[in-house]
């Protein structure tokens, strides 16, 4: 799984940082959705497609690899 995020269409909403917080972190000056692991490992899966889910900007998307769900 490889994590995409728009940082231009994030809101700062942080559902993502709740979600994966060890995928997503924001920027400290205005809450940006920062990346911490493009391709995180599969256990996390389930948690970063709730983040996707989650996003009111829907500015993350996942590109799944061969093989996964």
């Amino acid at each position: 799984m490889k994590v995409i995020v728009d940082q231009n269409k994030c809101v700062a909403s942080g559902q993502c940082v709740l979600s994966a917080p060890e995928v997503f972190d924001q920027r400290e000056e205005d809450g940006i959705v920062v990346l911490r692991a493009e391709n995180p490992p599969e256990g996390l899966a389930d948690d970063v497609r709730q983040a996707v889910i989650l996003c009111p900007a829907q500015a993350i998307w996942l590109e799944e690899q061969e093989g996964e769900q």
